[in-house]
C-alpha cells in the first residue's frame, strides 16, 4: 500500500504492481531533464500539458527510482503499460498530483484504476477540493 503522505502512488508497469514518488533527488533529475531552474518552474513545464514520450519516461523512470527501484530510462521505455500512451499519461499524472497536491483522493488511489486522470499543475491538476463550509 502506498505511503500517501509521502506522495506514494502504485502502478502497474510491466505486468508488475510498483511503488512510484518523486523524492526531492528524484525532483532534482526532473529539473536537470527538463532544464528547469527551480520547482516552480518544473511545476509550470508539467502544467504546460506538452510533454514528450521521452518526458513521461523520465518521470516514470524517476518516480520508481525514487522509490528505490534501479532502473534506467531505457528499462522504463520498454515496460508495457495497459491503455498504451494514456496509460502511461495516467501514471505520470496521478504522480505529479501525489508530489505537487492534488488530492489525497487521487494519490490514495492505485493509478489507473477505475477513474480519469488528474494532476497537479495546469491540466496536471486536480479540481480544488472546496473550502470547509463552503459545499
Amino acid at each position: 500500500m502506498p505511503n500517501v503522505r509521502r506522495g506514494e502512488i502504485e502502478a502497474e508497469l510491466g505486468g508488475a504492481r510498483r511503488r512510484l514518488v518523486l523524492t526531492l533527488g528524484a525532483l532534482a533529475d526532473l529539473e536537470a531533464h527538463f532544464e528547469a531552474g527551480d520547482l516552480v518552474e518544473l511545476a509550470e513545464r508539467f502544467g504546460s500539458g506538452r510533454l514528450a514520450a521521452r518526458d513521461l519516461v523520465a518521470v516514470i523512470a524517476a518516480g520508481l527510482r525514487g522509490a528505490g527501484e534501479a532502473i534506467s530510462d531505457r528499462e522504463v521505455a520498454a515496460l508495457a503499460v495497459e491503455g498504451g500512451a494514456a496509460g502511461y499519461a495516467r501514471i505520470v499524472s496521478d504522480l505529479l498530483a501525489a508530489t505537487f497536491g492534488g488530492g489525497a483522493d487521487t494519490a490514495a488511489s492505485p493509478a489507473g484504476e477505475g477513474r480519469q486522470a488528474t494532476s497537479a499543475v495546469g491540466p496536471f491538476a486536480a479540481p480544488p477540493s472546496p473550502s470547509p463550509g463552503t459545499t
